[in-house]
């Protein structure tokens, strides 16, 4: 077996003796979070505004938005949920690949190709409705794949090591931010695309993270630029930026301690306590930032109180998971969820390259009017519910043929 040379490796990860096996529920909880994304073509908003009298279907149509900046919604939690996850499956694959005899060096030139072809496919399914490329970095994939190389390094490292790197990145993040001069008498908030009275913006210290006038957007007008464009960026219209791959890297660093814990050889009641009570004092940390004005929980660029708030979550979904599917061993229901987080990427590319083109089809052989079947109101739940299961059911074809899309 050949030695492997790596940083100040934790033994926990590189010892090639031990046996990696996989984690139920991080699959289910993973195919949980793609079923919110793909979820979307259900379109509760437009029902909520077809019944503008139903606080049911308002709350439906919450959960399933972004907010417009400060707070959180379910959907809100899919992308850090992704990201966290992308971490908790780090320490098994590494302790899977060394274990086979792989160097290193072999496994430093996979983390690296693996980073560049999600930066470029988050950069595709951005463009698939553009002239040209359109070359921006705030996808997922792409926040992840920018982030990806660092995660596998921190992932030799010892925790306390990791912890001091998470440190860094909130408090340097949340520094540039803060040391940001805020806009100034003559600023061009038609350049930024907000006005000076948008009702989301923040006052005071607060103000330094709000949309389209931080650090992040100064920074893209200069990046963005770099590249070939049909017009010139002045800003993008969620307020997302490239920068926020910095926290999501810290987001997936709470992810890596996550992944350890499931690796360590301890009682699983014990790993489902520490998850919760680490998943508590995260949000209790997230919202101490927000309500004394130090920093606001903003997800769109991914602010520290975020990293704290949206982590505390996950540290709560992967605890209630863990619990049910690998500890009480309740497993038969979450079938649905297993197919769509074993093919994770294979389910993100086809709800962002497939859903409209099944939607139009649906359209030409059903009839224009297949959608009304339950009236107006309901018709968008009509056309997604058929489009959510033939996207299931092209994930279960390949989950049932061993075919399974890995980068």
């Amino acid at each position: 077996m050949q030695t492997v040379t790596a940083p100040v490796a934790d033994a926990a990860i590189v010892n090639t003796a031990t046996v990696t096996r996989r984690i139920a529920s991080v699959d289910v909880y993973r195919g949980f979070v793609m079923l919110l994304m793909m979820a979307e073509v259900l379109a509760f908003s437009r029902v909520s505004e077809a019944l503008p009298n139903s606080t049911f279907w308002q709350f439906l149509s919450f959960h399933q938005s972004h907010v417009e900046w400060v707070g959180c919604s379910l959907h809100d939690l899919i992308q850090p949920s992704f990201s966290f996850l992308v971490g908790v499956a780090l320490p098994f694959s590494l302790g899977s690949r060394l274990a086979k005899g792989a160097t290193f060096g072999a496994l430093l030139r996979h983390t690296m190709v693996r980073s560049l072809i999600l930066i470029l496919l988050g950069i595709f399914l951005r463009s698939m409705h553009s002239e040209q490329t359109y070359f921006t970095f705030e996808d997922t994939l792409s926040q992840i794949g920018l982030g990806y190389t660092f995660l596998f390094l921190l992932g030799f490292y010892s925790p306390r090591v990791q912890l001091i790197a998470l440190v860094l990145i909130l408090v340097g993040y949340w520094a540039a931010f803060a040391l940001f001069p805020l806009p100034g008498a003559g600023f061009n908030y038609t350049l930024a695309g907000v006005t000076p009275d948008w009702q989301y913006n923040l006052q005071g210290f607060a103000a330094h993270w709000n949309k389209n006038t931080n650090f992040a957007w100064d920074f893209d007008r200069w990046f963005l630029n770099l590249f070939p464009r049909e017009s010139t960026f002045t800003n993008n219209g969620g307020g997302y930026s490239t920068l926020s791959f910095i926290p999501t890297l810290g987001t997936m660093i709470l992810g890596l301690f996550a992944g350890k814990t499931l690796k360590d050889n301890v009682a699983p009641n014990q790993k489902i306590k520490k998850f919760v009570i680490t998943g508590v004092l995260l949000l209790i940390g997230g919202l101490v930032l927000h309500l004394t004005g130090v920093n606001p929980i903003v997800k769109r660029i991914w602010t520290p109180a975020w990293v704290l708030f949206s982590g505390g979550w996950c540290f709560l979904f992967l605890a209630f998971f863990y619990g049910v599917i690998d500890v009480a061993n309740y497993k038969r229901w979450s079938f649905f969820l297993m197919v769509i987080g074993m093919n994770s990427i294979a389910a993100y590319v086809i709800a962002d390259g497939l859903g409209a083109f099944i939607g139009n089809s649906l359209a030409i052989h059903l009839g224009q009017d297949y959608n009304l079947l339950f009236g107006l109101p309901y018709a968008t739940l009509v056309k997604g519910a058929l489009v959510l299961l033939i996207e299931w059911w092209i994930l279960y074809w390949m989950y049932k043929n061993k075919i399974f899309i890995k980068i």
